[in-house]
């Protein structure tokens, strides 16, 4: 990280203390470790961490911070989501919105956020629905981020989709190992054509 070779994912759950200067991602923990949002804290506690967040580590160094969502529910996610989004704009951070399995057929609410978080499952977050939404993130001006991307192959169609930013919890389990893998595939990305869709 503080060689800025990679970004860092900060969460409610998380106790740990990020190097300054460092590109973040704040997450709210809904989806956490777990699957079942067991480590959210609750909306007044979540808004907390997230203020106290962009205060501690700076705005200029938030990518952007994720409103509550429902993880694999896009009529939940609206619900709950929506009524953050203009609280985190507060903050002088983009608001991130959880896109979920069945979103297109509601609608996203465009205007109200500026990054694109890509969740919902895996076969929802790699499809064709998926990648039609990133890049009519992208054409608008938004950040889009995927998240669960712990594969050479999941990173290459976060790349092909025109993503900014992804996340995955693959250096937690062996880091030391898997972070020269992880540079790898960095590497192997920036100097090798994607040869995913077509």
């Amino acid at each position: 990280m503080e060689a800025g070779e990679i970004g860092a994912m900060t969460t409610p759950a998380q106790g740990n203390v990020l190097p300054q200067g460092v590109p973040y991602g704040a997450d709210n923990s809904k989806f956490g470790e777990d699957g079942k949002g067991r480590y959210y804290p609750g909306d007044a506690e979540w808004f907390d961490w997230a203020e106290h967040t962009v205060d501690r580590y700076g705005r200029e160094c938030c990518l952007w911070v994720l409103a509550p969502d429902v993880p694999f529910d896009a009529a939940g996610t609206l619900d709950l989501s929506v009524p953050w989004l203009a609280r985190i704009r507060e903050l002088g951070v983009r608001a991130a919105f959880a896109a979920q399995d069945g979103c297109n057929a509601l609608g996203l609410p465009w205007d109200e956020f500026d990054a694109l978080f890509l969740a919902g499952s895996t076969e929802w977050k790699v499809g064709p629905v998926a990648e039609r939404l990133a890049r009519e993130a992208r054409d608008r001006g938004k950040w889009v981020h995927m998240g669960r991307v712990n594969s050479l192959r999941r990173l290459r169609i976060a790349e092909w989709f025109g993503c900014n930013s992804a996340d995955g919890t693959y250096l937690k389990f062996g880091p030391e190992k898997n972070l020269a893998r992880l540079r790898g595939w960095l590497d192997e990305l920036h100097h090798t054509p994607s040869l995913l869709g077509g």
